[in-house]
C-alpha cells in the first residue's frame, strides 16, 4: 500500500491468512516504512500489525461520527477477531457507546472479547446468532476473515437508522454484506476507485452512487440526512491512513526508548564503491 506527499514516501506490507490461527499464527501481519523522497533512504521502520488495528478503528469511528444516528448506544460486532476490541474502544471514545453485542462462529473468540472489554467498563452480551446481535443495534460492525463472497448480514436484518461499519470486505472476491443492503443505503467510501475493486461495492455496477469520506468531513457532502437513513461505511483500508499513522508514530517516539537505529542499508565509504563492502580486508591494492 504505497503513497507519497512528494517529500515522504511510505508503504505497508500487509497480508491476511484466515487459516493462520489454527496454526498458532495471526491472521494479519504487517510492517511499514517511511522514506525520504529526495534521496530514497528509509528513515522510519515500524511494526504495523497493531498500528493497522488502531488506525482501522480510528477511521471507522471517524466515519461513524458523521454517519451514525445521534444518540447511538448499542454496537453489534459480527466477528470477534483481532480487530473487535479496537473497534469497540474507538466507538466508545467517539460516540460514547459501551453496550456491545458480539457474535462469531468461534465461541472462544467471543469469550476473548468479553474477557478483554468487561474490565474496561463495557457491557458485553454474547450472542448466538446475527439476528440476536443486531436486534436493537444502532451500529453494526462486520469484520470477518473468510476470503469469500459472503453475506454475514442480510437486508431483512437491517433496521431503519442503522449505521453499518463494513470493514471485513477488503480484497477482490471478499464481501460481507447482502448487495441488496447497498442498493438501499447511503454508501461512503475512502477512495472510490480502490473500493470498487476491493470493497462491498464490487458487487454493484459502476454507476452505483457512493460518496467519499473526505467530502463529508470537508462539508462538501452531507453525512447522515435523516434518522431513518441506513448508512454504510465501506472501508477497505486506505494508504493515506497508514501514511498518517506512520508519521504520527515517528513523531510520538522521538527521544524515547521505543525508537532505535537499525542498520538495513549498505553504506560504503565511497558511495560509488559498493563492491568494497564484500572485498576481504587483506585484498591487495
Amino acid at each position: 500500500m504505497p503513497i507519497t506527499d512528494g517529500e515522504l514516501y511510505s508503504f505497508k506490507y500487509v497480508n491476511g491468512h484466515p487459516l493462520n490461527p489454527a496454526r498458532g499464527l495471526q491472521t494479519v501481519t504487517a510492517f511499514g516504512v517511511l522514506a525520504d523522497v529526495d534521496n530514497g533512504y528509509p528513515i522510519f521502520f515500524a511494526e504495523m500489525t497493531l498500528l493497522t488495528a488502531m488506525r482501522t478503528a480510528a477511521m471507522s469511528a471517524l466515519a461513524a461520527r458523521e454517519l451514525a444516528r445521534p444518540g447511538a448506544r448499542v454496537h453489534a460486532l459480527i466477528g470477534a477477531g483481532s480487530q473487535a476490541e479496537f473497534q469497540a474502544l474507538a466507538f466508545r471514545a467517539v460516540l460514547g457507546i459501551d453496550q456491545l453485542r458480539v457474535v462469531d462462529v468461534d465461541e472462544a473468540a467471543v469469550e476473548k472479547v468479553r474477557h478483554n472489554l468487561e474490565p474496561l467498563g463495557f457491557h458485553v452480551q454474547l450472542c448466538e446468532s446475527v439476528d440476536e446481535a443486531v436486534e436493537g443495534a444502532d451500529v453494526v460492525t462486520t469484520c470477518t476473515a473468510d476470503k469469500s463472497r459472503a453475506a454475514v448480514l442480510h437486508r431483512e436484518q437491517v433496521r431503519p437508522g442503522m449505521h453499518l461499519n463494513a470493514i471485513g470486505g477488503d480484497c477482490p472476491g471478499k464481501t460481507e454484506l447482502d448487495p441488496a443492503i447497498l442498493e438501499h443505503a447511503r454508501v461512503v467510501v475512502e477512495f472510490e476507485p480502490q473500493t470498487r475493486i476491493e470493497g462491498e461495492i464490487q458487487q454493484l455496477g459502476e454507476d452505483a452512487e457512493v460518496t467519499e469520506l473526505w467530502q463529508v468531513l470537508s462539508g462538501n457532502a452531507a453525512g447522515r440526512t435523516s434518522d431513518k437513513e441506513v448508512t454504510v461505511f465501506d472501508s477497505v483500508g486506505f494508504a493515506l491512513a497508514d501514511f498518517s499513522a506512520l508519521r504520527y508514530a515517528q513523531d510520538a517516539t522521538q527521544g524515547s526508548d521505543l525508537l532505535a537505529w537499525i542498520d538495513v542499508i549498505a553504506d560504503p565509504d565511497d558511495p560509488k564503491d559498493l563492491f568494497s563492502l564484500i572485498t576481504a580486508p587483506d585484498h591487495p591494492d
